[in-house]
């Protein structure tokens, strides 16, 4: 099987089974914006952090090299840098850009973007979060830009691509973006700043308003199981009660103790839930410090942390794109001088 197709055909096996992922936001503390992100998986989606350049020419219809969208396709060209982590090389499913802007795709199982409507450009769902990063610089800017385009389904085997974005800016604004019966629905406001899977977001929030959170303690019953519905509540519950940070380090290590307490820990019996997709142990988490340009890495098959800093990437004087694999047990600390030169498949 030629590699191009069979990306396609891994890509729409991953999407349809489950991106089973949380998404935690800290948006008011004194240090800065971050945002942590887990993703579940049941083997290595092949990840790959890139440093994407401005100036990147980008053709919205495809997938690897295989054409997706035939009618009236997006493209673009970058006006912003970005720090991106890649799946099976074919597009970024995490990140931000020079500008403080962060997203992230996760899984909704309820996700149909609709029949094709050729008045509106198309752009695959892979890479629906890079265009975004490519263009906007807050997220008013990328829910403007969004309203324009129509992500497009990616099958293969028939099987769908069912993704929902969550985005966040260095001034704390946050959205979620689902498409639910071929129509957009978007959560836009400081106060979305948890997000999981299915079910949708306002059925999330509707189980979430019957938790009696009013009086917390340690005998206090939060769900503590690995479904979404579970992390989303408990990663609500415990986000109340972040303390105030001493220092960057401190906020850094608050919020990723918390995407460490709602991950997946390896050999959960839980393949098959009652909602009907699985849920797959956790394979990396990411931090995003939307405030200082910094995006940090942490596989959990190692045990280090690491991260990269875009000062170390001048957008103003690095044209060509870089890339680092992670798994190296010597990738600790500020990484930036470790990427090399790539080209990516996006």
């Amino acid at each position: 099987m030629k590699r191009p197709l069979l990306l396609i055909l891994i890509v729409g096996s991953v999407f349809s089974t489950s991106f089973a992922c949380t998404r935690i936001l800290w948006n008011n503390n004194q240090f800065g914006v971050l945002v942590a992100r887990s993703m579940d998986w049941p083997e290595s989606t092949e990840p790959v952090l890139w440093f994407l350049p401005r100036s990147m020419k980008r053709d919205g219809s495809k997938c690897g090299a295989e054409i997706v969208v035939k009618e009236n396709p997006l493209r673009w060209t970058s006006k912003y840098a970005s720090l991106v982590t890649s799946i099976y090389g074919v597009g970024s499913v995490d990140g931000m850009n020079e500008k403080g802007l962060g997203g992230h795709l996760l899984y909704l199982a309820k996700t149909e973007f609709g029949p094709r409507d050729p008045k509106k450009k198309g752009v695959s769902a892979i890479l629906w979060l890079q265009y975004a990063l490519d263009q906007a610089s807050t997220v008013k800017e990328a829910l403007d830009l969004l309203h324009q385009v129509q992500p497009i389904m990616i099958q293969a085997h028939g099987q769908d691509a069912t993704v929902h974005l969550s985005l966040e800016d260095r001034s704390g604004d946050s959205a979620i973006i689902e498409y639910l019966g071929g129509k957009p629905k978007i959560y836009h406001g400081r106060q979305y700043t948890i997000m999981t899977n299915d079910p949708p977001y306002h059925d999330q929030l509707d189980l979430l308003s019957k938790m009696d959170f009013s009086q917390p303690g340690q005998d206090t019953p939060v769900p503590g199981n690995i479904s979404p519905k579970d992390r989303f509540q408990r990663a609500t519950y415990f986000s109340r009660f972040f303390p105030k940070p001493e220092n960057m380090q401190q906020a850094f290590a608050t919020i990723l103790a918390a995407i460490r307490g709602v991950s997946v820990p390896f050999g959960t019996p839980y393949n098959k839930l009652g909602d009907g997709f699985p849920v797959y142990n956790t394979e990396y988490r990411t931090i995003c410090d939307l405030s200082h340009g910094i995006y940090g890495f942490e596989l959990t098959t190692t045990p280090n942390f690491f991260w990269v800093e875009f000062g170390d990437f001048p957008p103003d004087k690095i044209r060509s794109p870089m890339s680092l694999t992670p798994g190296s047990l010597d990738l600790a600390g500020d990484v930036s001088n470790q990427f090399q030169p790539a080209q990516p498949l996006f």
